[in-house]
């Protein structure tokens, strides 16, 4: 894996839990040699795992939109900073510069990037892990939910099981590294 983009939260949440594992995170992707792509902004749990990764000496590259250029503070000091129009091209700008994807601790936001490229893989858009930090239990819910949507059969177990769980850092990266990607089944449209 040359890069991993992370979805996170513009805040820094309520927890100092949240914030520590973004740091361990950073380290984590820096001693990997694995640059970051994340959402450019200088705030929240974006920044702190944007900043880790830099004073490690690793690369960032933030791809934001214009729209939350102000809002969301742009980082400034990232080894690049991609501005984009919408937040349709931010997203499709992260999926091509990354090699994988990682969700911390976020709102809504957070949810629908993850979310879509989880959905991407699905469908086979890319063939790229897809994973969850679940610090502190934060995901619990979250996972519980896909558990239910498997049991409801609304999602297949093959794409449960390729969804990459782990409250820490490093294990978490080495089941990225190690992502086999789920076979894509495709339908003739015509016999």
């Amino acid at each position: 894996m040359k890069s991993i983009a992370v979805f996170c939260g513009s805040s820094i949440g309520a927890s100092d839990a949240y914030r520590e594992g973004a740091i361990r995170l950073g380290k984590e992707l820096a001693k990997r040699h694995i640059t970051l792509v994340y959402g450019g902004a200088s705030v929240g749990i974006m920044a702190t795992v944007a900043n880790t990764v830099l004073q490690e000496g690793g690369k960032v590259i933030g791809v934001i939109p214009t729209l939350l250029e102000e809002r969301e503070i742009a980082h400034q000091q990232l080894s690049e900073l991609i501005v984009v129009n919408t937040m349709h091209e931010r997203k499709s700008k992260m999926m091509e510069l990354a090699d994988g994807f990682i969700a911390l601790p976020g709102g809504p936001g957070t949810l629908e990037e993850f979310f879509e490229v989880f959905t991407w893989n699905q469908i086979g858009l890319h063939q790229k892990p897809c994973a969850i930090f679940n610090i502190e239990g934060y995901f619990d819910l979250l996972i519980s939910f896909f558990d239910h949507m498997q049991q409801e059969q609304f999602l297949k177990a093959q794409y449960r099981e390729a969804l990459i769980v782990d409250e820490d850092a490093a294990a978490l990266l080495d089941k990225c590294e190690s992502f086999v990607p789920t076979a894509i089944k495709t339908y003739e449209l015509s016999k």
